[in-house]
């Protein structure tokens, strides 16, 4: 416990030096001082020790390293989306704020609820007519349908059926023992997926079916369905790419982006071009030259990050996206209820093939598809999901402190 205690504050001293010295440096770096950028770096360090002290002292067994690491990523985020644009930076960290709510909401929730029993039902038909109202309601972007504008503001309806989407999987995977009573579960994938595919949304409905496939087999261990379903989205998959000319594009750009440079291969060469122009050390914050890609604060920050931080900071995001992985699956493993463990699991999991896919992305390492990077990304919708799928994962660590406090109780013991 005190090895945890010191690590965690050590951890929470370096990302606030981080926020501090890199928001310094972008106040001398236009010529001349910049305020805003003083201001907005104290005031979200603040936050951030305030956030991180109440919580521990609220939440006893809060999960620090989980929620310091989702913190950092959005440290990161401010900085280099100040580097980039301060506006955009300062709605980030509005966004952030209201995510930090959403979280602490879905703490609570999780931290009281077992697996909400019929309401599932009530959750399924929610998820589906949401994205079911992107059909009439929503704009194109990137060729895909999924953005609803209401006035000013503006919202993908997919971020928040991914939490629909945990609670209905932990729900019927924990509850039902019989495969043939899960029709339910999987006509509500399908029409999720499918509603994604029509929409055009493909990064999400590859997001959706990845995340089933993995949390249905750690779940039932059903060799065959998984394979049957594997083959299933494969072939959804292939006819994407024979009814949609954009996911051919992408698919062609990914194969030789040089070939189309001038116009369709551009972002994807430029993300490289920038990659590789940082290299190990970057070429330092506010060096280079990231307003030449034009998903630079979206799909491709992760380039953003990587040329002016180099590729060694690009591969510690990596590494802490892969210590937040484990710390959740650490958490799954100790839950007491198998819904609890196919919750967080579930989170886990969604949030990895996020990262994953995109961060594979931009690296030509798959073809491109338009989703965010996790805590990182500009955008309010992505951030708020993200948030929530944080909250899971902590209300559940919250409870498993909780169970393992009382076992100890119970056999004269204590915790420190």
């Amino acid at each position: 416990m005190i090895i945890r205690r010191y690590g965690a504050g050590i951890m929470l001293a370096f990302m606030i030096l981080f926020l501090l010295s890199g928001m310094f440096l972008l106040a001398f770096a236009g010529g001349t001082f910049d305020m805003q950028a003083v201001i907005l770096g104290c005031v979200f360090a603040v936050f951030i020790i305030i956030q991180y002290n109440v919580l521990r002292k609220i939440f006893k067994h809060l999960e620090r390293f989980t929620l310091l690491i989702a913190d950092f990523l959005c440290i990161i985020s401010i900085v280099i989306l100040y580097r980039i644009n301060p506006e955009t930076a300062s709605k980030q960290f509005i966004w952030i704020l209201i995510g930090n709510v959403c979280m602490i909401v879905a703490m609570l929730v999780i931290k009281k609820a077992r697996d909400f029993g019929k309401i599932n039902y009530v959750f399924m038909a929610l998820a589906v007519g949401m994205l079911g109202i992107t059909f009439i309601f929503a704009t194109a972007t990137n060729g895909a349908k999924n953005w609803i504008d209401i006035g000013t503001f503006r919202f993908q309806p997919s971020e928040f059926v991914k939490i629909l989407f945990l609670i209905v999987s932990a729900y019927f995977l924990a509850s039902r023992t019989r495969k043939r009573d899960m029709w339910p579960y999987f006509l509500f994938t399908i029409a999720c997926v499918g509603c994604l595919v029509l929409s055009r949304d493909l990064g999400a409905a590859l997001l959706f079916s990845g995340t089933f496939l993995i949390v249905f087999y750690a779940a039932t261990g059903s060799v065959g369905i998984t394979l049957g379903a594997t083959a299933a989205f494969a072939g959804g998959a292939f006819l994407s790419y024979k009814m949609f000319a954009h996911v051919r594009t992408r698919v062609e750009v990914w194969q030789d982006p040089w070939a189309t440079y001038d116009g369709k291969g551009y972002q994807i060469v430029q993300g490289l071009l920038a990659i590789a122009s940082g290299g190990l050390l970057g070429s330092g914050l506010g060096l280079g030259m990231p307003d030449v890609i034009p998903a630079k604060t979206t799909d491709y920050i992760f380039a953003s990050i990587a040329e002016e931080f180099g590729i060694i900071v690009a591969i510690s995001i990596i590494a802490l996206y892969l210590v937040f992985i484990i710390r959740g699956i650490l958490i799954a493993m100790d839950a007491r209820t198998k819904f609890d463990k196919l919750l967080v699991f579930g989170a886990t999991v969604m949030l990895s093939l996020q990262s994953f896919i995109i961060i594979g992305g931009v690296i030509k390492l798959i073809p491109l598809t338009g989703i965010t990077m996790p805590f990182v990304s500009y955008g309010g919708s992505s951030m708020l999901a993200c948030m929530m799928q944080l909250g899971i994962i902590e209300g559940v660590a919250l409870k498993n402190g909780e169970y393992e406090e009382a076992e100890l109780a119970e056999m004269g013991g204590g915790v420190e």
